[in-house]
C-alpha cells in the first residue's frame, strides 16, 4: 500500500534524478529523521536515464576531485549496503593530451589527485597505445592514466541510492510536481505540490534542467541552461578489450568506452546548441531530442580519426539528449544567499 503523502518534513528535496537520491540518501544515513524526496515523473526519467555513466577522478579543483574520489568508495559500498549492483566497473581511465598546454593542465589535474590519495600517473604515448590498440596515436605527446577511475550504469546507481535513503527512513514520492517552494520572511517554509502543501525546514533543489525555473520563482538564481549533447554506440566489434580504460580527448572534446562488446563514444562539441529556450516541457520523461549530424560531424571526423575502427563498424545507437550546464563549468552547490534554507545541487555539466 503506498504511503501517505505527507504534511510535513524536516527537509524537501526536489527531484528524482541521481542527486536528489544521492542528496536524500546521504541525509538520511547521517541522521536527518524527516527527509521527503517529490520527482515530478519517475526516478532517473529527466537525464539521469541516458547519461553515459563515465566515473572520473582527474578534476579541476580540490572539491571536485574530493567529491569524485568519494564517489569512487561510494561506488565500490553501495552494493553491500543495498543489495543493488551500481554496474561499477574499475577499468581505469586515460587522459590524452595534443599539446604541451593540454599535458601541462592534466598534471596539475593529477596534483589534485595524488592530494587525495588517487593514484594518476603520467604515461607516454607507446604505453597509451598498449593500453588502448584501438587508437590512432598520431599527435598523441602523452598523458594521466588513472587505474581506479571507470563507469558505472546511472539508473542502476540511482535506484541503490534511492533504496539506501529508504532504509536510512527517507520517503520517496514519484509522479508529483513541485510548483513552488513557499517561503516566509526570506526563509523556507515548504513546498506546494499538485497533490497538496508539505510544510519543511530546508528544501534542496535537485531539480536538473527544471532546477532554473524552479528557483526564479523565489529570486534563487541557478545559472544553467539545458544543452544539446550526443553520443553513439557501435554494432559489436570482434576482439574488442572488455577492459579497455575509459579513453578521453580534452582536446578534440571526444571520450570512448567499451559497453558490453560495442563503444561507446561521445562529444563535448564544440558549438553545442541550447534546448528549450522558453522553458523545458513538463511532459519531458525518458526522452531524446533528434539527432542532426550537420550538428556533430566536425567533432565526429576527429573522433573517427583517433580511433579509425569507427570508420568501419555499423552505428546502432544515434543518441541526442540535454544536459545542464553552467555558464563557467562549475556545480551550483549551497545555500541561496536571499533565502534562508533553499538549498541548491544543479548544473553538474554532465559530470555528476
Amino acid at each position: 500500500m503506498p504511503a501517505p503523502f505527507p504534511k510535513q518534513a524536516q527537509v524537501v528535496v526536489i527531484g528524482g534524478g541521481i542527486h536528489g537520491c544521492s542528496v536524500a540518501y546521504h541525509l538520511a544515513k547521517n541522521g536527518w529523521k524527516d527527509v521527503v524526496l517529490v520527482e515530478r515523473k519517475k526516478l532517473t526519467s529527466g537525464t539521469t536515464w541516458h547519461a553515459a555513466g563515465l566515473v572520473g577522478q582527474l578534476q579541476g579543483s580540490h572539491a571536485t576531485t574530493a567529491f569524485a574520489s568519494y564517489g569512487v568508495e561510494l561506488l565500490q559500498e553501495i552494493e553491500a549496503e543495498t543489495g543493488l549492483n551500481p554496474g561499477f566497473r574499475q577499468n581505469g581511465s586515460i587522459s590524452i593530451a595534443l599539446n604541451p598546454d593540454r599535458l601541462a593542465e592534466l598534471k596539475r589535474k593529477a596534483d589534485f589527485a595524488k592530494l587525495f590519495g588517487v593514484e594518476a600517473s603520467f604515461i607516454e604515448t607507446d604505453a597509451i597505445k598498449e593500453r588502448w590498440p584501438l587508437m590512432n596515436a598520431d599527435g598523441v605527446i602523452g598523458g594521466i592514466y588513472m587505474p581506479s577511475d571507470g563507469s558505472a550504469n546511472p539508473t542502476d546507481l540511482t535506484q541503490a541510492l534511492a533504496r539506501g535513503a529508504r532504509m536510512n527512513g527517507a520517503r520517496i514520492f514519484e509522479n508529483i510536481k513541485v510548483e513552488t517552494v513557499l517561503t516566509s520572511d526570506g526563509k523556507v517554509t515548504g513546498v506546494d505540490t499538485d497533490a497538496g502543501f508539505i510544510t519543511a525546514e530546508f528544501v534542496v533543489n535537485c531539480a536538473g534542467m527544471w532546477a532554473r525555473d524552479l528557483g526564479r520563482k523565489n529570486g534563487v538564481g541557478v545559472p544553467l541552461h539545458a544543452c544539446e549533447h550526443y553520443y553513439l554506440v557501435t554494432e559489436p566489434i570482434a576482439g574488442l578489450p572488455s577492459d579497455l580504460p575509459v579513453l578521453r580527448s580534452y582536446c578534440d572534446g571526444t571520450y570512448w568506452k567499451e559497453d558490453a562488446g560495442k563503444l561507446l563514444f561521445g562529444f563535448a562539441h564544440f558549438h553545442a546548441k541550447a534546448w528549450s529556450k522558453d522553458g523545458i516541457p513538463d511532459h519531458f520523461e525518458f526522452d531524446s531530442l533528434p539527432f542532426v549530424e550537420d550538428d556533430v560531424m566536425e567533432v565526429l571526423e576527429l573522433a573517427m580519426a583517433r580511433v579509425p575502427c569507427l570508420t568501419e563498424v555499423g552505428i546502432r545507437t544515434f543518441f541526442n539528449g540535454p544536459e545542464s550546464y553552467s555558464h563557467d563549468g562549475r556545480f551550483t552547490l549551497g545555500e541561496a544567499p536571499d533565502v534562508k534554507n533553499y538549498f541548491v545541487l544543479a548544473g553538474v555539466n554532465s559530470t555528476g
